[in-house]
């Protein structure tokens, strides 16, 4: 099924609901946020068709911590430019979304015991608002990110999707944003997909499709594998958040499902009722 297709099914699907769906996006380059590519467009179409969100949480692979959970209480989120090389009118961008700061404290009770603890330094990073851009693009709904425990093991992650979940039923739309083959060191500019990069993307469309997440994060299973996809693995947790945050209810989108610059999988998902 084409990424239109799936979008349109997904259209189809969604009806107004209490209950929010959840979203992961494999984001890519940052240059994404300026081009007009087949993600951007994805990512546009997919914001006209979810339900309007009373606040959203963004889980990135670029708020990383270590030993804590940290959870943004700012007002004003500031939107950072965690990159270099890019041309200026990347720096120029800005997403100026409100925070949600107490709903964030909440969370940061929510997730108390995974050390969480308040923020009101970071802000929105490039893993955030170069797809809230195309999903949100007045920037008219707050927004606040919880930052990943680089210290824990695969299935913490789960946790904190699951733990997190709760807030489904309050209008609270949880984000995703990394990749689920991400290997800088392989990229081949203008390259085919790389074997392991195809292996690794595909392992992963059927193990969450068979709602095997203990596979998902199994790393003695998944061996060689894992770390050809993932020499570090920041990029696959936020999709571990939202696979943790579903459950039997929900059904399972695919969008935007190729291999970017050789070894960059942009493979989305939407869980939804």
């Amino acid at each position: 099924m084409s990424t239109i297709q799936s979008l349109n099914a997904l259209r189809d699907r969604l009806s107004p609901s209490d209950r929010m769906p959840l979203v992961f996006l494999g984001h890519g380059s940052p240059m994404n946020a300026i081009e007009d590519t087949s993600y951007s467009r994805a990512w546009t179409e997919l914001g006209r068709n979810l339900p309007r969100p009373k606040a959203i949480l963004v889980v990135s692979a670029h708020w990383m911590t270590k030993g804590t959970t940290l959870v943004d209480v700012s007002a004003m989120p500031r939107t950072i430019h965690d990159f270099y090389g890019f041309p200026q009118e990347l720096f120029d961008q800005q997403y100026n979304a409100k925070g949600e700061p107490a709903l964030a404290r909440e969370v940061v009770s929510l997730l108390s015991s995974h050390h969480a603890e308040e923020d009101d330094t970071w802000g929105l990073d490039h893993g955030a608002w170069t797809v809230l851009k195309f999903l949100y693009p007045n920037a008219d709904v707050p927004v606040f990110q919880v930052s990943i425990d680089m210290t824990q093991d695969l299935s913490y992650q789960l946790e904190i999707g699951k733990t997190l979940s709760e807030l489904r039923d309050r209008g609270v739309l949880i984000l995703g944003s990394g990749n689920v083959v991400h290997n800088l060191r392989a990229l081949q500019w203008g390259g085919k997909p790389q074997d392991f990069a195809l292996e690794f993307d595909a392992l992963f469309k059927d193990r969450l499709d068979d709602r095997d997440l203990v596979a998902l994060t199994d790393r003695a299973a998944l061996g060689n594998l894992l770390r050809m996809a993932h020499p570090t693995v920041d990029h696959y947790l936020p999709a571990l958040t939202i696979a943790g945050a579903s459950d039997a209810r929900d059904q399972l989108t695919w969008m935007t499902d190729s291999i970017d610059l050789g070894s960059v999988s942009m493979r989305s998902f939407v869980f939804h009722a």
